[in-house]
């Protein structure tokens, strides 16, 4: 949209430039025109345009202008309060505890430059192995049902789902055969748990999932926004039915996750070397007391292409472009699952549901773009199968179906250390390789390194939200 209005506008200036001063004035008017229309048409295939690149690269060389690029926390740090808070997007936001109605303690994060609270559910899905096609096809056709009820959650402005593997450190079987383990069963029994429980995590991986909602403050637009016991109020009552909707989508177990768990989450994530000190804890019977001012990095640097912190370097990837084409329900099974080339990987998908006022004008649009696109001498075939799709999508939203908008963050760690970058291009090849399984189109968040990997992690953060320019704007220069 912004490309043709800067094409009408500038043919009109033409015409009158022409009137007033001749062609010497009109020239040199027609051809800032057609180079400001291809800096805003013209795209890749990430759908950026160079007018876009160029906005990256001022806005990350302001970055390192001002040193914002880098972090610095705890005792000796730059942080006035000697602690080692969350670094960027989320150094803000405030942690709180309450109870649903069940009696389960969950935690409510608080973000106040957007005024937002989210709460996060665990999840432990048991995935598709040995799993019949009619429960599979059950549990998608559950999941979009959950995903239509999110947007008739009053308040609801963005859901998120987490999953991570990351290598087990084995504590954590350890402690579990341990406390089970009947002292009268027979002595080989008991020596061939201990026998697994010592060595079945030696190598092996360890898969979590989270789904973290997030709600607005205020209950409707200028209104007084909400404090964190108003909300913990309301959504206790929620909080349960939410869960067990969203147990029916083959998530297994859904409980809220409570603050200290939360804390000990973005903690592991900063600081992966932490999660063994955690589980060893555990395993001797001890409970840690991090706080949500403890949980940030000591260090943090971001680059161009990568995110350094805590001894740790990260790499955050965002989709651009989603599988065309039919989507079956395994499509992301390998990009989900652990890779050998990987220590870390965490893959985030998030939504946010459209208005039905919006959702109307978005798909009538898309209608009518794919009827252009279908309507020449030979259209391609791609371009009947978007048709065909667009005019399914009118009918179902006509009906009363929902549309949610999506997207897809990807972070991969590998720890510091000598060959650091021989690790870091193996783990780039490795995604490539998992991203074309899953038939989707990644592309680096060059510059926005540090936010990224924030947004990746079960926080509820709206990027859209912490943008400074309008949504309208980006909209149409899109």
């Amino acid at each position: 949209m912004l490309a043709t209005f800067v094409l009408f506008g500038g043919l009109i200036a033409i015409i009158v430039a022409m009137m007033v001063g001749g062609w010497q004035v009109a020239l040199p008017l027609g051809a800032a025109v057609l180079l400001a229309v291809i800096v805003l048409a013209f795209r890749d295939r990430h759908g950026m345009s160079p007018a876009q690149r160029l906005a990256v690269r001022l806005g990350w060389w302001r970055t390192r202008r001002l040193g914002s690029h880098l972090y610095r926390s705890g005792p000796l740090g730059r942080v006035p309060w000697g602690t080692a808070q969350l670094p960027g997007l989320a150094a803000a936001s405030r942690l709180s505890e309450h109870t649903d109605s069940y009696g389960r303690p969950f935690g409510l994060l608080y973000v106040p430059a957007t005024g937002h609270y989210t709460i996060v559910i665990s999840t432990e899905p048991d995935g598709a192995a040995l799993v019949d096609t009619g429960d599979v096809d059950q549990w998608v056709a559950q999941w979009g049902v959950w995903l239509a009820a999110l947007g008739d959650e009053p308040g609801l402005v963005g859901a998120s789902v987490t999953v991570e593997s990351a290598p087990d450190s084995g504590y954590r079987l350890r402690h579990e055969v341990s406390s089970n383990l009947d002292p009268n069963a027979p002595a080989i029994a008991q020596a061939m748990l201990r026998e697994v429980a010592e060595t079945w995590p030696l190598g092996s991986a360890t898969i979590r999932a989270w789904v973290a909602l997030t709600f607005t403050a205020s209950p409707r637009p200028g209104g007084r926004r909400r404090s964190a016991d108003d909300m913990g109020r309301e959504l206790a009552a929620r909080v349960p039915g939410l869960t067990q909707l969203l147990s029916a989508t083959g998530a297994g177990i859904c409980r809220p996750v409570s603050a200290k768990s939360l804390c000990e989450v973005v903690r592991v994530a900063y600081d992966p070397p932490a999660e063994r000190l955690l589980d060893q804890a555990r395993d001797a019977g001890e409970e840690h007391d991090l706080r949500w001012s403890d949980v940030g990095p000591s260090a943090a640097q971001a680059g161009w292409d990568y995110y350094r912190h805590d001894g740790s370097v990260s790499v955050s990837w965002s989709m651009t472009s989603a599988p065309r084409g039919v989507v079956q329900s395994s499509v992301l099974a390998r990009l989900i699952g652990p890779h050998a080339g990987i220590a870390r990987k965490r893959v985030t998908m998030l939504y946010r549901p459209v208005d039905p006022g919006t959702a109307a004008r978005l798909v009538e649009a898309d209608k009518r773009n794919a009827d252009v696109r279908a309507s020449g001498a030979r259209p391609s075939a791609r371009a009947a199968v978007d048709k065909r799709i667009a005019d399914i999508v009118a009918v179902e939203e006509a009906a009363g179906a929902g549309l949610v908008n999506f997207g897809m963050i990807l972070t991969a760690t590998v720890e510091d250390g000598p060959e650091l970058e021989t690790r870091i291009q193996d783990a780039k090849a490795a995604i490539d390789n998992l991203t074309a399984t899953a038939r989707l189109t990644l592309r680096p968040v060059y510059g926005s390194q540090d936010s990224a990997f924030a947004a990746a992690l079960p926080l509820g953060l709206i990027l859209p939200a912490h943008l400074s320019m309008p949504t309208f704007v980006r909209e149409a220069a899109r």
